[in-house]
């Protein structure tokens, strides 16, 4: 079942053909974990989804507080028995029907869905993980590049090619010719004491397990936090590489070319970011 502006629907073929999100990619989804009916990180998804739909001009519901979004995923939650279950969680708001690219209305509407995960907690998966670079296309980074909108087709194209060539994934490039990110979350690189992530200045998304991570590094005393442009030539240079975003965790990446990774820091921030979700 899905929940459709607050009605719960067994039917999930609700959008016309005019639906903007559809026609022109105009919406936006958060992608939230939730274990036993805990939703991780919610105020930084709510608080990210609240700042976008501002930069994207749509007009914010009186009604939509923390405390009812949360409320309406939990009756979706509740309706798909999954409620004391992991679960992922999908918001999207999109802007109503009407106009071409001008739309006739800034009024929005919003559907959560629910598909059922294996895992309560983070864990770390130390199978082989093999990543490269995807160049046919780049992101141009500013603004809108760090939000999570409908307009995802560098993110397919490049999953495509990854699935074609053997990958497990691949790494973005902006205009700069920067390494911003990964195709389905936000890279780190580790070289020695020092944890290098793309600033959001170089058009990387606005990951909400970026900065959770961000704010645990900050307080370890052995390692020091970097927001500054990737070169392609630093992967090969770095001793760890991994890829973050809410559903997974941490990834570790084994493999970059001819370059063979470890891991030893993916288990030390993935063992601080489960203790971190225990005692919240």
């Amino acid at each position: 079942m899905i929940n459709f502006n607050g009605t719960l629907l067994e039917n999930n073929t609700i959008l016309s053909t005019q639906n903007r999100g559809y026609a022109y990619g105009d919406g936006l989804f958060e992608t939230i974990k939730v274990v036993s009916g805990k939703l991780l990180f919610w105020e930084d998804h709510y608080f990210r989804l609240m700042a976008s739909m501002r930069i994207m001009r749509m007009e914010i519901p009186m009604n939509f507080t923390m405390e009812f979004l949360e409320d309406q995923i939990h009756k979706t939650l509740q309706a798909n028995k999954t409620l004391k279950k992991s679960s992922r969680v999908k918001l999207q708001v999109h802007r109503n029907e009407g106009g071409f690219y001008t739309p006739t209305t800034n009024a929005i509407s919003f559907v959560i869905s629910v598909q059922p995960i294996s895992d309560d907690f983070y864990l770390l998966n130390e199978d082989f993980y093999e990543v490269d670079l995807f160049k046919d296309y780049y992101v141009s980074p500013s603004l809108l590049s760090t939000l999570k909108t409908n307009n995802k087709a560098l993110n397919v194209v490049g999953s495509i090619y990854a699935k074609e060539n053997n990958l497990n994934n691949c790494l973005l490039l902006n205009t700069n010719k920067h390494v911003v990110e990964a195709l389905n979350g936000n890279m780190f690189l580790v070289k020695g004491y020092t944890i290098k992530t793309a600033p959001l200045t170089d058009g990387c998304l606005k990951g909400v397990m970026r900065t959770q991570l961000i704010n645990i590094i900050k307080v370890l005393p052995e390692y020091e936090l970097v927001e500054d442009s990737i070169s392609p030539f630093e992967i090969q240079k770095a001793d760890e590489m991994f890829i973050t975003n809410v559903i997974t965790g941490i990834q570790p990446v084994s493999k970059y070319r001819k370059k063979i990774f470890g891991n030893e820091v993916s288990k030390l921030l993935l063992q601080k970011l489960n203790v971190k979700i225990r005692l919240a």
